[in-house]
């Protein structure tokens, strides 16, 4: 089967692979007598290259449920925080915080959790603590986008670096259509993502549960229940 590569590892992958070959080769050719030394770091070599082009994997993905008013997991990965809380930077109000940790073996690219429009966008530089510990949503580097959906109510997400991640990359713009369907960024090594939602929403995960981007519904909205918009 043929693996699609996402466009933010395209280049590594060239690089890292160019540093394999420059560190096996000259060990084949110098060390024929002793032969299990090359074959144990060429073996190494090709497991952790594999590893690397698991975690830039982009693999094909369409929804198959009812689009109207789905919440649709933005990563893969595990639901690690699923709380009210109150979100100061752009909603200003109490929602219902989902967070998503992406392992290092996860796929980190990142789906638009709802159809709509892209209304703010926002990168913030930050620690890296790691990306599970709850501290890290307001402390650490993050990039916030928030998408009004087309019955008008506000979706804030999150993209969260980990101590293991240092690039977070958000192609998400003001203006731009959000769809379900596409990737919205990427985020690179052991990181998270949060949604922070209306408190009329419907969950349908749990803490600990695994979740696949572009795939797993995690909740449905509830348009009349709120208001619309409820920045001050």
């Amino acid at each position: 089967m043929r693996v699609k590569i996402h466009r933010e590892g395209t280049h590594i992958l060239i690089l890292f692979m160019a540093a394999l070959l420059l560190i096996n080769i000259p060990l084949w050719m110098f060390l024929r007598d002793i032969v299990w030394i090359p074959l144990i770091i060429s073996l190494a070599s090709a497991v952790f290259y594999l590893l690397v082009v698991n975690f830039y994997r982009s693999p094909r993905r369409q929804f198959e449920g009812n689009q109207e008013n789905a919440v649709v997991a933005s990563a893969d990965g595990k639901v690690v925080a699923l709380e009210e809380v109150y979100e100061p930077e752009y909603l200003k109000c109490r929602c219902i915080q989902l967070s998503v940790f992406m392992s290092p073996t996860n796929v980190h690219a990142n789906w638009f959790p709802v159809n709509g429009e892209v209304v703010y966008a926002k990168h913030h530089p930050g620690r890296f603590m790691a990306a599970y510990l709850p501290k890290s949503s307001t402390e650490n580097e993050r990039s916030t986008v928030v998408i009004r959906t087309p019955q008008g109510q506000m979706v804030l997400m999150r993209q969260v670096a980990g101590a293991m991640a240092r690039r977070i990359v958000t192609y998400a713009e003001p203006g731009d259509e959000a769809s379900i369907e596409d990737h919205m960024g990427f985020i690179k090594l052991g990181s998270r993502v949060d949604l922070y939602l209306p408190l009329s929403t419907d969950i349908y995960v749990s803490i600990g549960e695994p979740t696949v981007g572009g795939i797993t519904q995690v909740g449905l909205l509830h348009p009349e229940a709120e208001p619309a918009d409820k920045q001050d």
